[in-house]
Formats: C-alpha cells, sequence, structure tokens
C-alpha cells in the first residue's frame, strides 16, 4: 500500500483536484467546472479519482481543501488542512518551480499576485471586485466576437498590429472593443487587445507598487491562454514560466498541507470515497441573537448537522462535532 495526498481546489468557476504519492509527484488531477454545485462536483471528482487510481494499491492518507468553497470542502471531505488559496498557491510553485520570486494567478472570478523571496510569501494582492481582470471578462469577449475561448491565446499572437483597448472597467473595454470592429480592426488585433487590456489591468490594479522579479511562474485556469502569458512577457520584459499543472496548482499546495496535517496528527480524518454517494444538504438561516444578524450555513447529511459556519462570534462554529465528526483513519 502507498499512500497518496488530497488536495482539493473548489472556486467559483472550476475545481481543481489533485493526488500526490508519498514523493510529492502528482500521480491524478482533475479540472472541472463547478457550475454553481460545489458539493456535487467535488463528488463527481472523488469518482473520476476513484476510477483511476482503482488496482494502483493507493491509500488516500490525508486531504486538504482551499479556495472559495474550502471550509464547505473541508466539511464533506474530512479534510485534514483547510488553508487559504494565497498559502496553497504560494506553495504549489515553490514545490514545482524553486527559486519561484513572483506568482501570477487569474481565474474565473477573481486574480491574485504573490510575491516570494526565499521560499517566504512577503506581500500579496488579490482583486475580486472587477471582471475586467479575470477570465471572466475573456469569455464574455470571446462569446461577442463569436470566438472560442480555446482559440483566444492562439488567435492573438496572429496579430500584426493590436489595437489598444480601454482595460479599466469591463464595461469600458466592450465599448471600446465594438468600436474598433466597427472602424475595421481584425479580429486577432482585436484579441491581442483584449489580451494586453487584461493585463495592463492586473499589473495596474492588483500588482500596483508590487516589485515584480523573477522567476515569474502564471498559473490559474486563465495560464492556458498563450496570448495573455505573450502580453505579460511583453509588458514585464521577462520570461514568464506556465507550469504543467497550471490549472490545479491549489490543489497542489493543498495536499502537501494535507500530508503535513495528517502526518503530524498521525491519523487522517478522509471520511473515504464512499462520501461521493451521500446525500449532503446545504442550508442557511439569519442568526438574531445579536445586532449584527449573521447569516449561518449549514451542512448536513441524513438531516444531521455536520457543521455551521459564518457567524462572526464563532457560537454556531463551536457546536459543531469534534473534527467534523468523522472517525479518525490510521495512517499505517
Amino acid at each position: 500500500m502507498e499512500k497518496a495526498y488530497l488536495g482539493v481546489d473548489v472556486g467559483s468557476v472550476s475545481t481543481g483536484m489533485v493526488l500526490l504519492d508519498e514523493q510529492m509527484d502528482i500521480v491524478a488531477d482533475l479540472y472541472l467546472r463547478t457550475r454553481g454545485q460545489p458539493i456535487k462536483v467535488v463528488q463527481e471528482g472523488l469518482k473520476i479519482l476513484e476510477e483511476k487510481i482503482r488496482g494502483t494499491g493507493l491509500k488516500v492518507c490525508g486531504v486538504g481543501a482551499t479556495g472559495s468553497a474550502r471550509t464547505l470542502t473541508g466539511v464533506v471531505l474530512g479534510a485534514d488542512a483547510v488553508k487559504n488559496e494565497i498559502t496553497c498557491h504560494a506553495l504549489a510553485a515553490t514545490h514545482i518551480v524553486p527559486g519561484v520570486q513572483t506568482v501570477l494567478e487569474i481565474g474565473g472570478q477573481d486574480s491574485k499576485i504573490i510575491l516570494l523571496r526565499d521560499g517566504v510569501v512577503v506581500d500579496f494582492a488579490m482583486n475580486t471586485v472587477c471582471a475586467a481582470g479575470t477570465g471572466s471578462f475573456l469569455d464574455h469577449q470571446a462569446v461577442r466576437l463569436n470566438v472560442p475561448i480555446e482559440e483566444f491565446g492562439s488567435m492573438a499572437l496572429q496579430s500584426q498590429n493590436p489595437v489598444r483597448i480601454a482595460g479599466r472597467c469591463s464595461v469600458f473595454a466592450e465599448s471600446d472593443m465594438i468600436h474598433k470592429q466597427q472602424v475595421g480592426a481584425s479580429i486577432p488585433d482585436i484579441v491581442a487587445g483584449l489580451c494586453d487590456a487584461l493585463v495592463r489591468n492586473y499589473l495596474n490594479n492588483v500588482g500596483k507598487g508590487k516589485e515584480i522579479l523573477p522567476i515569474v511562474v502564471f498559473q490559474g485556469g486563465v495560464a492556458a491562454n498563450l496570448g495573455i502569458r505573450a502580453a505579460f512577457e511583453k509588458a514585464l520584459e521577462m520570461p514568464v514560466f506556465v507550469p504543467e499543472y497550471y490549472g490545479v496548482m491549489g490543489g497542489v499546495g493543498a495536499a502537501i498541507l494535507a500530508r503535513s496535517a495528517a502526518e503530524s496528527a498521525g491519523t487522517s480524518c478522509f471520511k473515504g470515497f464512499e462520501v461521493s454517494d451521500l446525500a449532503y444538504q446545504a442550508s442557511s438561516f439569519e442568526c438574531r441573537d445579536c445586532p449584527n444578524c449573521c447569516e449561518v450555513v449549514n451542512i448536513a447529511v441524513e438531516e444531521k448537522v455536520l457543521a455551521r459556519w459564518g457567524g462572526r462570534c464563532g457560537k454556531w462554529e463551536n457546536l459543531q462535532e469534534n473534527r467534523m465528526g468523522q472517525q479518525p483513519v490510521k495512517l499505517n
């Protein structure tokens, strides 16, 4: 039996799942669309991973969760480590690319920059408000241009004279793009202009005031876009490295943390692959015990509440069962 460690990164647009072996090498990975159903997509992913490792002798001995739905994911799976995206993306980048000093991460709904020096995070910034610096901006414009998003990057590289598009706001950018179409600009030039606009917006907002030093690693779903990578290299005047597993780097970091947490505890709280068949229910209510009126989220299975979170005072979280009520799994 060989130990494996599962990392799950559930975001608003996509979900990345990774299995690492004892040497911390990736043995299986998945990149799925969340579709607004984080529990369902995690269960679907578990079934696929179980099939992938069947007969290999691998046993999951630790689970880590990250992403915007990390608390929910941790309850469903029985995670040993639940950490924020900054920690997990930084850890994954240093694991895959030793010596990295700057991490550029762009997802479907948010973007972030992480600065590392000697393997330690010294600064970071996130953008979760404006869509102009995220993948959803490109998806929307690709639909308007009738260009498959998968071809967006390669089309940008065909441009001979990229147009300049206002990128500070997605609304203004769209208006500017339409104007460029009306004056006869080619589609490749417009696509390249949109890539430049996204990068310019990212650097002027998320990267403002940050000392961007090589090695620069670009990760997140948007890293698949060759046009965005080229735009970053042009703007930064330095090479930008895209790792092989760019889309699931959050999961890689979560899996590494899972190993550390499980080994420290001597047990894992992973509930097993059978959780993919359980019927989980998510609900919420407004607590009126104080003027904060917090929205408290419940997660239950078979009408039994496993955990609650969302209150500022921590009262509801303290009522959940110890380590989410699961029986620990021995590591040996």
